[in-house]
């Protein structure tokens, strides 16, 4: 049983008894309490039901970008194109009455555009149309392959139009002038930097020996026949010693056969024939000595003839070292066995492996000199490049660090393609006057194929794609004139050279036209919307 206490006005249940629909303890009235519990649900229910009827005025549309924009205040719903997001009486795609149409001309197979403005500068957006367009750019169409334009597309009929300039400011567009500057075309090739190698002189003594003397080090610049080193092998002194000898007994056989011939008949002429062959036979010696010296790298000695034994042993104990050399090498040593390692050209020691008192053999090189005036250039051109490539051709060359920058020709191309990178070879001299340019740099060599001192560019960014068309958007010539559209035609491009900010145009652009450039995306996109018909239920197109 329950019972209503008369202070709280709560129900109390009787100790034993279950409740029922208990409620919480308060002392507002009864039907107070219900009205509070009902009135959220019926908040929640009233928010449902406004949004409803909104949705049904207005066909469950989100706003629409026009309206992000602000080009749509001043406008009425019954006034705007949703498909071209501007106010329908003056959209110009559907009141084609409010922007006259440029004559058609067709599809240019020459340049690969649809309405040419080159083959028909009337149709270019300038104050004042050029009579003819003075362009070229044939050759440079055919020079390779190009990014080619379908012929089918229609993008470059549309229009991209704004409510305002306002409207064009707040979505961030950019424009630039197409101008006229010369560019260059080229094809790039990883590449590196080495040493002419028929400059580059790798040295080891002819004959294995001690290092007796180290005169030159590395960097230390030499001229042609310098000494480097000098070696002391016994196989020189050797050498030498046979050359001595073999002069001593020629001397005296050329004397015993002019005496017997001196005789005459008053010997056998057995007798005088052996001694002219003894004599042929010691100047064979003589010849086989002096070759053996000639072949170590020293000179050959003249009229041995006529000189005294102890005079040419002298002379050979120290033979092939120079004047300025002799003295400091004879006060230090009387050894026959000395041979100098020689620069066989000028140039720089840029490696030198050897000590004093080392012990050497001819495997082992012990400088290396190289001329730094000539450098070779290896380019490792691109197989799908290659077809690009020309004796003679200019090439320029940037080091990876940025630190040397040099240029050169072409003179010689491999006749095959490297099977392991599947590129091209490619060689250009170097004149490396330059002290920056380094042995096995690496960098970016570019191969000059095109240089057009009139080139009419744009910022790289003005140029955008449609899938199977290449396209910028041009402003219309009136776009400041009062109360005229704020238009951007759309127009087909052929893509040439580039280079870090610019873009040359081979068609579909005049200097002096204005483009879009940053912000382009956005035209594109309004252009891709409008082309789906996104949007637009007022008329039908």
């Amino acid at each position: 049983m329950s019972i209503s206490s008369p202070v709280t006005g709560a129900l109390s249940t009787a100790p034993g008894s279950s409740s029922v629909n208990p409620r919480p303890t308060t002392s507002w009235p009864l039907w107070l309490v219900w009205t509070a519990d009902f009135i959220p649900t019926a908040l929640v229910y009233a928010l449902l039901a406004a949004v409803f009827v909104v949705g049904g005025q207005t066909g469950w549309k989100l706003p629409k970008f026009s309206e992000l924009l602000g080009s749509r205040e001043t406008t009425t719903e019954d006034d705007w194109c949703g498909e071209h997001l501007v106010p329908e009486s003056q959209c110009v795609e559907c009141q084609t009455a409010l922007q006259p149409h440029p004559p058609e001309f067709g599809w240019c197979k020459a340049h690969g555009v649809a309405e040419c403005v080159l083959c028909h500068p009337e149709l270019a957006q300038l104050a004042e149309p050029l009579r003819s367009a003075k362009f070229d750019t044939l050759p440079a169409l055919a020079l390779r392959p190009r990014a080619e334009n379908n012929s089918r597309s229609t993008l470059h009929k549309k229009l991209v139009q704004f409510a305002s300039i306002p409207a064009v400011n707040k979505a961030g567009i950019e424009v630039d002038v197409a101008a006229v500057q010369p560019m260059t075309e080229t094809i790039t090739a990883n590449g590196e930097v080495t040493y002419d190698p028929t400059r580059v002189a790798h040295l080891s003594p002819r004959v294995p020996g001690t290092v007796w003397k180290v005169l030159k080090g590395i960097g230390d610049p030499v001229a042609a026949g310098e000494i480097l080193a000098l070696v002391d092998a016994a196989q020189v002194g050797q050498v030498k010693a046979q050359l001595l000898q073999g002069v001593v007994e020629l001397q005296l056989r050329t004397k015993n056969a002019a005496r017997l011939r001196a005789v005459g008949d008053a010997i056998p002429g057995k007798t005088t024939l052996e001694a002219e062959t003894a004599q042929r036979e010691a100047e064979i010696k003589v010849v086989s000595a002096q070759q053996a010296l000639v072949n170590l790298g020293f000179p050959a000695p003249k009229n041995l003839l006529d000189r005294k034994a102890d005079e040419l042993s002298e002379e050979l104990r120290f033979w092939g070292i120079p004047p300025q050399l002799l003295a400091a090498v004879a006060g230090k040593t009387q050894t026959a066995n000395l041979i100098p390692v020689v620069a066989p050209a000028a140039g720089v020691v840029v490696e030198c492996d050897v000590v004093s008192g080392e012990v050497v053999d001819i495997a082992k090189p012990l400088f290396v000199v190289a001329d730094l005036q000539r450098m070779w250039l290896r380019l490792h051109v691109r197989q799908e490049d290659a077809r690009f490539v020309r004796l003679g051709q200019s090439v320029s060359f940037q080091t990876d660090d940025g630190a040397a920058a040099t240029s050169g020709q072409i003179d010689w191309i491999a006749p095959n393609i490297d099977t392991r990178t599947r590129t091209l070879q490619v060689r250009v001299n170097l004149d490396a006057a330059d002290s920056r340019l380094r042995d096995q740099s690496y960098g970016t060599g570019r191969i000059l194929l095109r240089q057009e001192p009139r080139a009419i560019v744009v910022p790289r960014e003005a140029v955008q794609s449609a899938g199977d068309v290449s396209l910028i958007f041009v402003r219309d010539k009136n776009y400041f004139a009062e109360d005229a559209p704020k238009l951007f035609h759309v127009r087909q491009v052929r893509l040439g050279a580039r280079d870090e900010r610019f873009v040359e145009l081979l068609a579909g652009v005049l200097p002096g036209e204005v483009v879009a450039t940053n912000g382009s995306n956005v035209l594109l996109s309004q252009l891709l919307r409008s082309n789906l018909g996104a949007g637009c239920a007022c008329h039908d197109h």
